[in-house]
């Protein structure tokens, strides 16, 4: 199935709705079909195989996804925030391909063979003219190149082909299950998957996307309001950012029914401050990965409540978990031999899906019967549940035991001095790794002595940080996910020279 589908069945099944913008300028989706084929007719007489994207948040971006779908080109957005050197390394791996670029961001590309730059004001005219009868044939396979982050090393072109994203789409969302009025806020980029995602599940459900070019909470809470937003999704550090707002101007956003979070480890005092501040809000826990064309488990808004208004322990230790797997998708926890592990016993992620690309340029990661290895690390319980201990590479081993970042982490957020920590592993001469925490201290800041203390009573004590450091704040990318690595680098390096 092509993802241009999608939005021909919601224009044709609900024309005079709202679909994108606005309350008092958006567009319906049939004036969103019209000039997403408008926009088609133009790209048709650029040269190119690929449609590159270099801009901010809005509108102009589903057009572009429709309009390079029509055609049966892969859709590239890139990272604005790259410096002009890795960027433009990017920029010369969609050629040959035409690229969408902000009018203001024009100036950051060099030339480069075989890519024609258009401006989004050029493309948005386009799309504003006529819509042709007929488009050119296509042969539509690849949806969407995404390109990841690159923190081990240059990045990673995922490749989402149309089968993959609509199988998603029409495996996880009801079409035209939003109620006429609902409105979704996207702040999260065009380049993230979360991003591309937003724009096909609010087509196919039926519901209006308001886009924020770039996220600030003010501006979120403010959109949020104005534009009575429904749903939106969120990565963990906005999430804290729009509680503390929401607090300081004592709002409470009533006409918001849903809010979904991932990308990133919620910290559990963060998730239960923002049940407590919003109980009319049905919150999601959702994790995926970009070659999973998005979501492969979701912790619903029951699962979360129960944690908070239950006594079970089960019910609330699960406030952690990712939740259990999409019904369209097998999900395995493997040893390192390959062996299937039971419930409660920690391994890698494995994924079996008709939406699971698993696939990069030139490169096919899937085993020949459909396995994708995650490469993260994670458990089942008995009930089903994921727990997700993060990336396998982040894992600290010392002395041969393994362990979680992630669980030494939480131990330390439950102190009331910490406002943030990452835990990761140093090299040591003895044990191979001991265990460093870089702790974000509230006003009163506790001392390493205190902090050790505390985790000695909850965990075992060669989980204990022998190392410490303190910042003002720790680095986080754009979507929300520590930064580990540079971390782990910076204290690792050797003392400087005096």
């Amino acid at each position: 199935m092509h993802t241009a589908l999608l939005l021909d069945m919601a224009a044709d099944a609900a024309p005079d709705r709202l679909a994108l913008g606005g309350l008092s300028d958006g567009l319906t989706f049939d004036e969103t079909r019209r000039r997403a084929r408008a926009g088609a007719a133009w790209l048709a007489g650029q040269e190119g195989a690929a449609v590159a994207f270099l801009g901010l948040n809005g509108p102009t971006l589903p057009l572009a996804v429709f309009a390079a779908g029509l055609l049966g080109k892969p859709f590239a957005p890139l990272n604005y925030r790259l410096p002009n050197a890795d960027l433009n390394r990017l920029v010369a791996r969609t050629a040959p391909s035409v690229a969408i670029v902000d009018d203001d961001m024009l100036a950051r590309l060099d030339p480069h063979a075989g890519v024609t730059v258009v401006s989004r004001s050029a493309f948005e005219a386009a799309c504003a003219g006529p819509a042709p009868d007929a488009l050119p044939d296509a042969d539509p396979d690849i949806a969407v190149l995404l390109f990841t982050s690159g923190t081990t090393g240059e990045p990673k072109a995922a490749i989402l082909r149309h089968a993959n994203l609509t199988s998603y789409v029409i495996s996880s969302v009801e079409f035209l299950g939003s109620e006429e009025g609902e409105a979704a806020l996207v702040s999260v980029p065009p380049y993230h998957i979360a991003g591309i995602s937003a724009v096909l599940t609010g087509v196919y459900g039926g519901r209006r996307i308001v886009y924020l070019e770039a996220f600030t909470p003010e501006d979120w809470v403010d959109a949020a309001a104005r534009e009575e937003i429904t749903h939106a999704m969120v990565v963990p550090t906005m999430l804290g950012a729009i509680l503390d707002i929401l607090e300081t101007r004592e709002e409470s956003l009533p006409a918001l029914k849903a809010l979904s979070y991932g990308g990133g480890r919620m910290p559990l005092p963060v998730i239960e401050r923002a049940l407590a501040m919003l109980p009319h809000v049905d919150f999601v826990n959702a994790y995926g990965l970009t070659e999973t064309s998005s979501t492969i488990s979701v912790l619903g808004p029951d699962d979360h409540r129960m944690a908070i208004y239950s006594d079970d322990p089960d019910a609330k230790r699960r406030l952690g978990s990712v939740g259990r797997p999409l019904p369209a998708l097998e999900l395995e926890i493997r040893d390192p031999d390959g062996k299937v592990l039971g419930p409660n016993q920690p391994g890698e992620i494995y994924v079996r899906g008709e939406q699971v690309s698993g696939e990069y340029a030139h490169k096919k990661m899937l085993s020949d019967d459909g396995w994708f290895a995650t490469n993260d690390g994670g458990w089942l319980d008995e009930d089903g549940y994921l727990f997700v201990d993060g990336r396998l590479d982040d894992v600290i081993v010392r002395g041969g035991e393994n362990m979680s970042p992630g669980e030494i982490e939480d131990v330390l957020r439950e102190h009331p001095g910490v406002a943030d920590v990452a835990v990761l592993g140093v090299p040591d001469d003895h044990w191979g790794e001991k265990v460093a925490a870089v702790v974000v201290a509230r006003e009163a800041a506790p001392t390493p002595d205190e902090l050790a203390a505390w985790v000695k009573t909850r965990l075992r004590s060669t989980k204990t940080p022998e190392v410490w450091a303190f910042r003002a704040a720790l680095p986080y990318n754009d979507t929300g996910k520590l930064l580990r690595r540079q971390l782990k680098a910076e204290m690792s390096a050797p003392p400087a020279a005096a």
